[in-house]
């Protein structure tokens, strides 16, 4: 290392402080630091070309946190076999690293205040659209602000899936305004991976559609059941009620013009998300065809029954049945549902919708019986 005299005397200066979090500005040559006080920084004076004198930089910084000028490794497992095994989260923090930054927000335990100094040690959309998964941080005031981030950018993303997932992630608990949601469903008309998002929650669907008309009556039927917490009568009597009707077609939205195959995949893992019944298929079945027979199975009494569906569909008026088939069939949808459809084929647009078709045939069809 060659540092400067004045640059290695400011930055030990710094870095002998007790500090939250380090980004260095590769650009401007400026280190930053957030302390107890503030935020502080380092004008740094190279002696050698830019990158050069920045890997000295990030040298001095590893070897004052960690105990060695490695900095941070490509993969952890080195790092902990280079005898680091005690480096913490708030370490990462410290070295001016983005990549360590990227890694750490993928923590189990990160909370609160770390995704705090990660948001201002390296404000991305990668960074903010992590942090949001954590209810900590969205129940916090860092939830807010990066979700108005995460919207401001929304309109330039080119990737689709990040687009579903940005729209997923804002609508959270009270994270952006009626307004905000409002102008994000307007957006949806062009942009059919908007729908998906919004699919991912039956609560607070910006749309005006009352609840099934056989809902009350339903509900009458299976008030006992809904006591006990049957699960088939609670998933029946949502997906009837207001909100239930509200996600259904919004299911219906996205179905119509999926733009490219993540979008597909993250829809069905929407599906999957918003149904809670119990099947042999951890993430779906792969064939339609076995959705639809083993509901007409269970709703007949033609394979074994579960006690629970069994009280259901006994306690059910029998016009009411086409219902309730109709909810088994979807409830058993999934992202594994589409490998007969992608499986070797890397098809967009029209040629995936049209692939589709098997699949989203039966589908729309169960969902208009749910919502006559």
């Amino acid at each position: 290392m060659q540092l400067s005299n004045e640059d290695n005397l400011r930055l030990n200066v710094l870095l002998a402080q007790s500090l939250h979090a380090i980004r260095i500005n590769e650009a401007t040559m400026v280190v930053y630091a957030l302390t107890e006080k503030g935020e502080a920084k380092v004008q740094l004076n190279p002696t050698a070309r830019d990158e050069q004198y920045l890997r000295w930089v990030r040298e001095l910084i590893s070897l004052k946190v960690t105990g060695s000028p490695g900095g941070y490794p490509m993969f952890l497992k080195r790092w902990t076999r280079m005898g680091h095994a005690n480096n913490t989260l708030d370490h990462m923090l410290l070295l001016g690293e983005p990549e360590a930054i990227v890694a750490m927000v993928h923590a189990p335990t990160l909370n609160h205040q770390q995704g705090k100094h990660a948001w201002w040690a390296n404000p991305t959309t990668e960074v903010a659209r992590r942090l949001l998964h954590y209810p900590d941080v969205v129940a916090g005031e860092l939830g807010k602000e990066i979700a108005e981030y995460l919207l401001e950018f929304l309109p330039f993303e080119e990737v689709q899936r990040n687009v579903v997932e940005t729209v997923q992630l804002c609508l959270q608990a009270d994270l952006i305004s009626d307004k905000k949601r409002h102008d994000l469903w307007k957006r949806a008309k062009r942009k059919n991976p908007y729908y998906v998002g919004f699919s991912f929650s039956k609560q607070n669907l910006p749309l005006d559609k009352p609840a099934n008309n056989a809902s009350v009556a339903i509900q009458q039927q299976l008030s006992s059941l809904i006591e006990q917490q049957n699960p088939y009568a609670l998933q029946l009597c949502e997906l009837l009620s207001d909100d239930g009707q509200k996600w259904l077609q919004t299911v219906k939205h996205s179905l119509q013009k999926p733009v490219d195959q993540d979008v597909v995949t993250f829809l069905f893992i929407a599906i999957s998300q918003n149904f809670s019944l119990a099947f042999p298929e951890n993430r779906g079945v792969r064939e339609i065809e076995l959705a639809c027979v083993r509901a007409d199975e269970l709703c007949t009494g033609k394979c074994d029954c579960p006690d629970e569906l069994n009280t259901v569909i006994s306690a059910l008026d029998s016009h009411h049945h086409p219902l309730l088939n109709a909810t088994l069939m979807l409830a058993q949808l999934g992202e594994d549902t589409l490998i007969p459809i992608f499986a070797g084929n890397d098809s967009v647009g029209t040629v995936m919708r049209r692939r589709l078709e098997p699949l989203t045939t039966p589908i729309l069809e169960r969902i208009d019986v749910l919502m006559a």
